[in-house]
């Protein structure tokens, strides 16, 4: 995650503030020096920085916090609530037209992202019950038509392409006549880029604005660039006048202050966050979900959706009845584990469960998964069902199938045995499931009293 420094610097301080039982005028400033420290190191606006902790302060003793009985927790709350604050406060989603087709204009720098941007918001609206059609209007940038040919083919997406001209506008008028005869209510225009902002860029995009009349201008910014992105988008938002923000590769190894930072500058929300190289890694902005993922108190409800768009329903009550019976087998954990697959990578589930957020010993690579994958495949249908008739030369033959070693084999099945141990003690323990679902409320899961039930 993009804050991935800022917050384990939060969550240490959040859990010193909620251990103290009373706090003094001189903890609280030495909180805040912590808190600030912690959000400039993340690459946060100076004045931003100095607003927000001033706020912090302000709230903090201005509301006989020192004096309750759970101090600490206050100012844990108004950090949280401050934060949402500084990230947008609201959510804000896109404006579809009454009058179809709604038109979607993609700008930003070359290289932030743009094209494959287009493609997954084409794939999310789509989800929306959308038919979004792609319009190149990149006609500079060698192979960027070709590019979101594929992105489209990808996703199964139509593109609209006029290789004949440059004329951008003209292409844009083209793909409008081209989707309302399709049917198509979403247009998404994947504008040209430049290294950086110039009259020439500005001007064609004004030009495109005027003639098309988009009803939303989406701003993509690459989030790794730091305050430089917050300056590209002050330019954008100045020349041309956008509706919202982007923000791509959120999943990259950066300080998250151009987050923290775009909502304040610009005025203009963000709407959409990119997190992976997958067509599917997007969601929807939500401030209050992200300030409480930065802050290690989970994201229960981002998981509940990707659960959702994941999981087939009638899979589910199946599944749920196997538990029931206790006869979950090989054949099952390759359902569960294809399904979860598609809600991303398993660290980013992890970390947006309560208090899980900052559990950095826990290390895992999505490409075990796959070796699993490739285990459970290599094994007939016998063998998926009655585990125990693995013996030594089945497990060579297996090993040999899905190239890995029989070692491999071995912890697999170990790992699996745990896990319908696991299973039937938690079908079997009402207090154990009321523990667990005790910890995901007030963040304080802890995997120990998972592993040693009774």
């Amino acid at each position: 995650m993009a804050f991935e420094g800022l917050s384990s610097r939060l969550q240490e301080i959040t859990r010193k503030l909620k251990g103290k039982a009373r706090i003094t005028e001189s903890d609280l400033k030495e909180v805040l020096r912590e808190v600030k420290i912690a959000l400039l190191e993340a690459d946060v606006n100076y004045k931003i920085v100095k607003d927000f902790v001033k706020i912090i302060e302000e709230k903090a003793l201005g509301q006989d916090v020192l004096k309750s009985l759970t101090p600490g927790q206050q100012v844990v709350k108004i950090v949280k609530d401050e934060l949402v604050q500084l990230l947008g406060g609201e959510e804000s989603k896109i404006s579809f037209s009454s009058n179809p087709p709604t038109i979607i204009m993609l700008v930003g720098l070359q290289g932030s992202g743009k094209t494959t941007t287009a493609g997954k918001l084409a794939n999310l609206i789509r989800k929306q019950g959308k038919n979004p059609l792609l319009v190149a209007c990149d006609v500079y940038r060698p192979a960027a038509i070709k590019q979101l040919q594929v992105v489209g083919k990808q996703l199964n997406i139509p593109v609209y392409a006029n290789e004949q001209t440059k004329d951008v506008v003209m292409i844009a008028k083209q793909a409008k006549s081209v989707a309302i005869s399709k049917l198509n209510d979403v247009i998404i225009l994947d504008t040209a880029g430049r290294l950086h902002v110039d009259e020439d860029l500005m001007q064609e995009l004004k030009d495109l604005k005027s003639s098309m009349h988009p009803h939303e201008i989406l701003l993509v910014v690459d989030s790794m660039t730091g305050q430089d992105a917050v300056n590209v988008a002050e330019k954008f938002n100045t020349d041309l006048g956008v509706d919202g923000v982007v923000l791509t590769k959120l999943d990259g190894d950066t300080r998250g202050g151009a987050a923290l930072s775009v909502k304040k500058v610009t005025g203009r929300p963000i709407k959409f966050a990119a997190t992976g190289e997958k067509l599917s890694d997007i969601e929807e902005f939500h401030p209050e979900r992200m300030a409480s993922r930065i802050l290690g108190m989970g994201d229960v409800l981002s998981i509940i959706e990707k659960a959702e768009e994941a999981f087939d329903e009638e899979e589910a009550l199946k599944m749920e009845q196997k538990l029931r019976k206790q006869s979950f087998d090989l054949d099952d954990y390759l359902t569960q584990l294809r399904q979860m697959k598609k809600m991303g990578s398993f660290s980013s589930i992890l970390k947006m469960l309560p208090g899980m957020g900052n559990l950095k010993n826990i290390q895992i690579d999505d490409k075990e998964f796959d070796k699993v994958e490739a285990i459970i495949c290599s094994m007939t249908k016998e063998e998926r069902r009655n585990p125990k008739v693995l013996n030594g030369s089945r497990r060579l033959r297996i090993a040999k199938g899905s190239g890995t070693k029989v070692q491999d084999i071995n912890k697999f099945m170990n790992s699996f045995e745990m896990t319908q141990k696991m299973m039937k003690k938690f079908t079997n323990n009402k207090g154990a499931m009321r523990k667990m679902m005790k910890g995901l409320d007030d963040g304080n899961l802890d995997l120990k009293d998972f592993t040693n039930l009774k």
